[in-house]
Parts: C-alpha cells; sequence; structure tokens
C-alpha cells in the first residue's frame, strides 16, 4: 500500500485500523528520532483502505526502525467516537489527540509521563539514546459516552516506576495504575471487554532484538488489582521477555502471548483459554536435542524460509523471532496472524490447539515485502534477468520476477553484502557473506549463473578470522581474479584461486568493480581518486577525479571495455579511457548507486540508472544520452530514500532496472518509463 512514499514518509511506526469505518486506517510514519533523519513525521491517512493517502504533519519525529518500534500499537482510534485519535510519541514528546480525525493534533498537557527509558545512553553511534516514550494506547470500548470512550490505557517506556496509565474521563485527567513489576517495560496492551480486564505483556528491553527477561500481566479493572499470569515454561527458562499479545473476543478468557527474542532453539508461542491460569506451548523440549513441535508448517508461498520439519533439527527457526505483532480474527477463532523477523505467519485451524493441540503454522506473505536489499546484477545471459543478495536471508536467483523461491544455498549466508558476474563467462557468479561466526570461507561461487554454489577456500573461515565477512565483490570478466573490499582489510586479491592478499595503497572501504570486457582490468575508487589495474590486480596506477572527494559507486559499460561511470558526492563522473581521464555529467550535484543497461538502439550508448539529485531533487533517474534526464519516480511510486535504492539495470532489455530498497524490496520497471 505505500509504495508511494518518499524518504520524508519512510518507515512505519504504527498502523491504526477505524473500528468504526473499515475503509480509513492511518499510519505513523517516519524512519528516525536522531540525526540520521532531518524530516519530522507525519499522519498517513487513507478512506479507500489503502489506495490512496493524505498526509499531515506532526511537530516532531517518528521511530519507524528506532528501538521499540515492536510496541504498540501507539496509535488509536476511539472505537466510540471514530474522530478522536491518540498517539503516543517517542523522544520525550508524551501524549497527543487529534479530535478531527487526524487533521490536526495537541499535546495532552494532562499526561504526566512521557517516559524516561533510553536502550542505551552510552552508544557512541547515536541510534540507542533517544527516549522510546509511550509505547502504546488501548481504549475500553464498554464505557461509552457521549464523547467517546471514558477509560483509556496508556503504557509507557519506564523503569522503576509506574508504566502504565488510565483515565476515566476521557483523557481530562490520567492515574497511574499499581505497579506492576518495576523492572521491566509494557510492550503490549489488550483490553478484553467480556472480561473486564487488561492484559499486557513486559520485557526488561525495549525490543525487538534486546529483552533477557519478562512477564504477562492480568489487570482486574474492577478491582484495581495485578495478576502475575506468567506462564510456567517462560518462568523456568527465565531468558526472554514477552512482545506479542493477543485476545479472543469471541471466548473469555482466550489469550495467547508470545516470548520476545527466545532465540534458541526458536520462538515460542503460549496459549490459554483460562485467562491465563494456565498455558500450553507451542513447542516444548522431549529430552535434548528432540522437541515436541505441536505444529505442522506450509512454506508454499515462502520456500526460501525453510526445508521439512525435523523434530531432531533444533537449528530450525519455523516459528520466528521478534514477534511483537499477534492477533485473533474477531470474527473467526480460528484464524489469527503474527509477525515475525522473515514473515506475517499464522493460521486457519487454531481451535485445534485447544483440541488435538496442533496446528499447521502457514505464511502469510503473498503481496508482503520487506527484505533489505544490499546487491542486485543483471547478466547478459542465463534463464534468470536478475539475481539478488539480501539482509537476513541470503539472497535469490530469480527465475520468476512474480514469484518466490529457494535461498542460496550451500553456503547459505543469512546476511550476503555484495553479487557480481563475470563479464565474458556470465555463468561465474560470486557472492560475500557476513556471519562472524561461521566455519565456512565467506566468499561462495557458482558456475550455473547462481544456481548452485560452493565455498571459495581462498578466503579463510571467519570462525578463524572474523574479518573476513562482508564488503563489496567483484568477479574479474574472464573469471580469473577475484578483488574484494573488505570493510576491515582493504582491497584484497584472489588470482587463480590462490589465497586472498592485500592490495596495497588502496583505502579501506573503497568501491571496486570490474571491466565486463577486458578481462585484465580491475577498478576502485575512493575519496577524489580513481585506481586502474591492468594486470587482474597486480598493479596500479591512479588519476584524479576533479571535484569528486567521496566516491560512492562504479559502474561500467557492460558491452564496451574501458567505458565506466563514478558516482559521490558531488555528482557523476563519465570516463571512456579506463579512468584515465573523466567528465562531469552536467546537472547531477549527488550520485549514489549507479548501472549501465541495454541501450536504445543496437550498439548505442547504454541507458544509465542513477539514484542521485539532479536540479535539488533526489531520486531514481534515466538517462540515453548523459544529458537529459528522466526521473522515474512519480506520485504512485516513491522507493524511499534514494541514498539506499540498489540499482542493476539490464543488458537485454531497454529500459528495464531492477531496485532494490531498505526494507521494501525490489522493483521492477515494465518498459513504460
Amino acid at each position: 500500500m505505500t509504495v508511494l512514499l518518499h524518504r520524508h514518509d519512510w518507515g512505519i511506526d504504527a498502523l491504526a485500523p477505524d473500528p468504526v469505518n473499515p475503509s480509513i486506517v492511518y499510519l505513523a510514519v517516519g524512519m528516525y528520532t536522531n540525526s540520521w533523519d532531518p524530516s519530522n513525521g507525519s499522519i498517513l491517512k487513507s478512506t479507500d483502505q489503502g489506495n490512496t493517502w493524505t498526509s499531515y504533519d506532526l511537530p516532531f519525529k517518528v521511530g519507524g526502525n528506532m528501538p521499540g518500534r515492536g510496541m504498540g500499537e501507539r496509535l488509536a482510534v476511539d472505537p466510540n467516537n471514530n474522530s478522536i485519535l491518540y498517539l503516543g510519541a517517542r523522544s520525550g514528546n508524551g501524549l497527543w489527540k487529534s479530535t478531527n480525525a487526524g487533521v490536526t493534533w495537541a499535546k495532552v498537557t494532562a499526561f504526566p509521563d512521557p517516559g524516561t527509558y533510553i536502550p542505551d545512553p552510552t552508544d557512541t553511534y547515536g541510534y540507542n539514546t533517544d527516549i522510546v516514550g509511550l509505547t502504546w494506547v488501548t481504549f475500553d470500548n464498554t464505557t461509552k459516552t457521549s464523547t467517546g470512550s471514558s477509560r483509556i490505557f496508556a503504557g509507557v517506556a519506564s523503569l522503576g516506576a509506574a508504566n502504565v496509565y488510565q483515565t476515566t474521563n476521557g483523557g481530562t485527567s490520567w492515574t497511574a495504575l499499581p505497579i506492576f513489576n518495576n523492572t521491566l517495560i509494557p510492550h503490549k496492551g489488550v483490553h478484553s471487554p467480556k472480561e473486564g480486564v487488561l492484559y499486557v505483556t513486559f520485557g526488561n528491553g525495549a525490543g525487538p532484538y534486546d529483552g533477557t527477561a519478562g512477564r504477562v500481566g492480568k489487570y482486574n479493572i474492577t478491582a484495581g488489582t495485578w495478576t502475575d499470569i506468567t506462564p510456567a515454561q517462560a518462568i523456568t527458562d527465565n531468558y526472554y521477555g514477552f512482545g506479542g499479545l493477543a485476545v479472543d473476543l469471541n471466548k473469555p478468557g482466550t489469550i495467547m502471548a508470545a516470548a520476545l527474542n527466545e532465540w534458541w532453539p526458536d520462538a515460542n508461542i503460549f496459549r490459554s483459554t483460562d485467562g491465563g491460569t494456565t498455558w500450553s506451548p507451542l513447542w516444548e523440549w522431549y529430552g535434548y536435542p528432540t522437541i515436541n513441535r505441536y505444529f505442522g508448517v506450509d512454506f508454499s508461498l515462502t520456500p526460501y524460509l525453510g526445508g521439512p520439519l525435523s523434530n531432531q533439527d533444533v537449528s530450525q527457526k519455523l516459528v520466528g523471532w521478534m514477534i511483537e505483532t499477534m492477533v485473533i480474527d474477531p470474527f473467526d477463532s480460528n484464524h489469527w496472524l503474527y509477525g515475525t523477523g522473515a514473515t506475517v505467519q499464522g493460521g486457519r485451524d487454531l481451535l485445534s490447539w485447544d483440541t488435538a493441540h496442533n496446528v499447521t503454522l502457514k505464511s502469510y506473505a503473498a503481496g508482503i515485502e520487506e527484505t533489505a536489499v544490499l546487491g542486485l546484477i543483471s547478466p547478459p545471459s542465463g534463464t534468470a534477468h536478475l539475481l539478488s543478495v539480501v539482509a537476513d536471508i541470503g539472497g535469490f536467483l530469480h527465475t520468476s520476477l512474480t514469484a518466490p523461491t529457494k535461498a542460496f544455498a550451500n553456503p547459505g549466508y543469512g546476511t550476503t553484502t555484495s553479487i557480481d558476474y563475470a563479464g565474458n563467462v556470465p555463468s561465474r557468479v560470486v557472492r560475500v557473506g557476513q556471519i562472524p561466526a561461521d566455519t565456512l570461507p565467506q566468499i561462495a561461487v557458482s558456475s550455473d549463473y547462481g544456481a548452485t554454489w560452493s565455498a571459495n577456500y581462498a578466503a579463510p573461515a571467519p570462525s578463524a578470522n572474523a574479518a573476513y565477512i562482508g564488503g563489496q565483490i567483484a568477479y574479474s570478466a574472464n573469471a580469473d581474479t577475484l578483488l574484494w573490499s573488505n570493510p576491515t582489510l582493504g582491497v584484497l586479491r584472489s588470482a587463480n584461486s590462490a589465497s586472498f592478499t592485500a592490495v596495497s595503497g588502496i583505502p579501506v572501504g573503497a568501491a571496486i568493480a570490474s571491466d565486463k570486457i577486458n578481462g585484465t582490468a580491475l577498478y576502485a575508487a575512493s575519496g577524489g581518486t580513481f585506481y586502474r589495474s591492468a594486470d587482474t590486480g597486480a598493479t596500479w596506477t591512479t588519476s584524479t577525479v576533479s571535484g569528486l572527494t567521496t566516491a560512492s559507486w562504479i559502474t561500467v559499460n557492460p558491452f564496451k571495455a574501458g567505458e565506466l561511470w563514478v558516482s559521490g558526492d558531488a555528482g557523476i563522473w563519465h570516463s571512456s579511457d579506463y579512468g584515465k581521464t573523466f567528465n562531469a555529467l552536467p546537472s547531477v550535484t549527488k550520485g549514489w548507486r549507479i548501472s549501465a543497461g541495454a541501450p536504445k538502439t543496437t550498439g548505442g550508448t547504454p541507458a544509465l540508472y542513477a539514484a542521485a539529485t539532479i536540479n535539488g531533487v533526489s531520486t531514481l533517474y534515466r538517462t540515453d544520452d548523459q544529458v537529459n534526464w528522466i526521473t522515474m519516480s512519480d506520485a504512485a511510486h516513491g522507493f524511499g530514500s534514494a541514498s539506499s535504492l540498489i540499482l542493476a539495470a539490464d543488458p537485454r532489455i531497454y529500459k528495464r532496472v531492477y531496485v532494490g530498497t531498505n526494507g521494501r524490496g525490489i522493483f521492477y520497471n515494465s518498459n513504460a518509463v
């Protein structure tokens, strides 16, 4: 629904469907609350179930990718007056209210606690040093008045003090509930109207990655008291918090709670049908290493997520991880969904949990995309026009652009950072992984366009030397030399399968590339200096790119030796003599990723695609003549931030480019732009 988003709307911290009008939905958008994002957040509103959106500015930042992003929902619509919305803000900004369906917002000055919890005040990187703020807002829909709900609950990220509040007069005044546990933060709060209780999951971190302790609490609204209903198994385990929380509105007392960051061997979900007095787990140990899994799996929509289930394989993560969102369909008690770090899972046989103690977990990810793309290539031959490498789930040979496939395997790295092909032998492909403790080298090679792989032992396993991970890889055109820009060790070279050795004189972090026609030509760029080799990296010469101070990327003409482009902090530069001399392209003032693809006419100048700033606008562009640029984004396709885009131009199809995003998957155009 949010393919239209541009950078200022990038990142979604909260979602609120209107409980009265099913056509209306709201989003709280914005990526970071620290200095990384200069923009304040917004509320996006759709009145047609997400087909179109209207944006309303907020006076503060929103953190869709900040710590605690799984808590919530921070944004909620009053079920008894859908003109009223509340938003729990971050960064100490407190509680905010709209009385005109999200158009304007005012701070609720009566709310006493903006939150004090900071995940890591000592973090010099700046990511974990902001106040997490309010974590959720929940209405008691049984307290209807002429102006809306009178009782509202709110959770706050604070430790050592009260952190769950309520109002009984529609927000005029707020009081703290008795402290449940002052060492834990409330992650989710769900009201069960037929029971007259509020269920809350707690953890000792903000999530989604941290949290080593947690509890599940039940607050009796009439009595004003808490009951600790934490599953006994979780108390015994004592190494994870709780996040996801679901209440079956049709079956009072039926609730589910998800372990948050039970990293090994798998996440667990607990279900109770008696209000938390007793619980049954989704899996449990049956004498290590055997696991009793009370579920089957259906990976038909997501073949990349795993193989056949085995009760003896404790390495299989089938339930998921970082489970912060979980719901039971209010119209169908058999239907449930939850979010993990890999997909949206759930099923349609949930009541079987209570009878046979067995359910089928199925991915419902069709049409949902969240991969962070780190590298793309489009080879000039082979059945697939696209290969990708991504964070967390490795990468893919995209034999279809409309259906998923299995992830790269043998070796199958989790996060894979770079991929390249040999120009004269495009069936030869190389990729580099990023698993610090792996016993296999993080370089893998393929001789069949990426269908099968083998580890390349020219690099030591990171378990022996943890520095040999990540970075960028380039394959020489004749497939006899690998050039590796390693983020720690600098630029390395392996010729004819020999061990990688350091290339002297090229700085750490240099951008690298291989000529796709000349088998001995390799390239690198760092700062304003361009490096070129005519002997597959054995020796190097330099030239200056006038006006460039920080190089970002190098792309080459896949059809002509010696022609290349370099992007950076002040534009894009072109060379047709192997990088000996450069000319700046007009109108471009900043460039990130660039890629050259099929020309308009056979033998002509290749189409050049660029994530760049041109005439003050940062977005995706194409040029056929290196002078006139066509804007490829529009009102319906924003692609997020231009600086995060990954590009691969198709050398076989004119006007076709594949665009990787940071968290929104891969796009390709249909030859229309």
